[in-house]
């Protein structure tokens, strides 16, 4: 009998590779002669670097790069060598976490940073950057992250502008690179958001607030919006505002399509094409997963999701240990989840349940093994 663990981490609690041990050591107890893979997974947002890192044998590359406000900092990506793959988290060089409470305000910052790491991979010679856009502290719709990599934004004097988002209004002109760097090179982006590129669903409106803009200057940063949309549209002939996840990441989502032909991916089948996880599961009589929380929210961009579609196509069952558990038993069918159970006793507090989650899911897989794998 073949066992696939495909885990997200538990958040606060448990990383994907510690739910794997735990299993694997509980299903391997009671019965020895079973195969078990292990296959941790991320949904392209937090973890996934790690997740990278361990299955690939991926190297990490130390850079000094710029803060969401250009002051220099160290950031860092995964390179591997083989297949000259990067995988770039923007919120390294241009993250909302970089910033003091008093710092944030999509008004000053830039994604120039990014753009930084970016150019490095390319030095290195990457065909291949994937790009993980969660957590960033900026509106400035790429303009920071194209600018390091040989655009200039300039205003109605030819004056450069600083590449902020209270810049967006003022740019007259987009000069393109006079090298391109990106010839030959696969750009694509962990985005499992639809917002548009501005408007009341965009990425100033949406997302503004909670970067530190107030009420008049996410309209002010919408209108910039708009108007790059429009220069976009007359110089590189797209239509941003057409692009689902244009709004993504303060815009970059479209930018990133426009300035570096970017391609937009759910991030958890990114991740399953970078770790061949469709090819590992074959064969598998059953896939168990788990994450903190299994509700309707899991089948949006979530790891749980990708997982059931793999499963679904080669008509394996799944199983989900999770921390909190919101799903009808019908739900739990649709989507293919054969078996699924709170691992969290009854009575117990959160901090009680983050206490013991290691605890409470070998307890929880014990049983699931009794009834599930001795059977089979």
């Amino acid at each position: 009998m073949k066992i696939v663990l495909a885990p997200d981490k538990f958040k606060a609690s448990l990383t994907g590779a510690d739910f794997c041990r735990i299993v694997s050591g509980v299903l391997k107890g009671v019965k020895p002669d079973l195969e078990v893979t292990e296959i941790p997974l991320a949904d392209g947002g937090d973890g996934t670097a790690e997740v990278l890192e361990a299955r690939l044998g991926a190297e990490r590359i130390e850079v000094n790069v710029s803060d969401p406000l250009f002051r220099p900092i160290q950031a860092d990506y995964l390179f591997e060598t083989r297949t000259k793959l990067a995988f770039i988290e923007m919120a390294k060089a241009s993250g909302f976490a970089l910033l003091n409470p008093s710092e944030r305000n999509p008004m000053n910052t830039s994604s120039y940073g990014t753009g930084e790491l970016i150019r490095d991979a390319l030095q290195k010679g990457a065909k291949r950057i994937v790009l993980g856009i969660g957590g960033s502290a900026t509106n400035d719709a790429g303009i920071g992250l194209a600018a390091a990599l040989g655009y200039r934004f300039v205003d109605a004097q030819g004056v450069a502008l600083s590449q902020v988002g209270k810049n967006l209004p003022h740019i007259h002109q987009i000069i393109r690179p006079e090298n391109d760097l990106l010839d030959g090179v696969q750009i694509e982006l962990a985005c499992d958001v639809s917002n548009p590129f501005y408007g009341k669903e965009g990425a100033a409106y949406v997302y503004g607030p909670q970067k530190g803009a107030s009420e008049q200057e996410v309209e002010y940063l919408d209108q910039g919006l708009q108007h790059l949309a429009d220069l976009i549209k007359s110089d590189f002939g797209l239509d941003v505002q057409t692009v689902p996840g244009a709004g993504a990441a303060g815009g970059i989502g479209g930018g990133a399509v426009a300035f570096l032909g970017a391609k937009h991916r759910a991030g958890i089948e990114l991740v399953k094409d970078l770790l061949d996880f469709d090819t590992q599961i074959k064969g598998a009589d059953w896939i168990i997963s788990g994450e903190g929380a299994l509700d309707e929210q899991s089948f949006y961009g979530k790891t749980i999701k990708g997982v059931c579609d793999s499963a679904a196509a080669l008509s394996i069952p799944v199983a989900v240990f999770c921390g909190h558990l919101d799903l009808t038993r019908q739900k739990q069918k649709e989507v293919g989840i054969a078996y699924a159970t709170s691992i969290n006793k009854p009575g117990q507090s959160l901090e009680e349940a983050i206490a013991s989650t290691s605890k409470n899911l070998k307890d929880a897989v014990e049983q699931f093994a009794k009834e599930s794998i001795l059977e089979g």
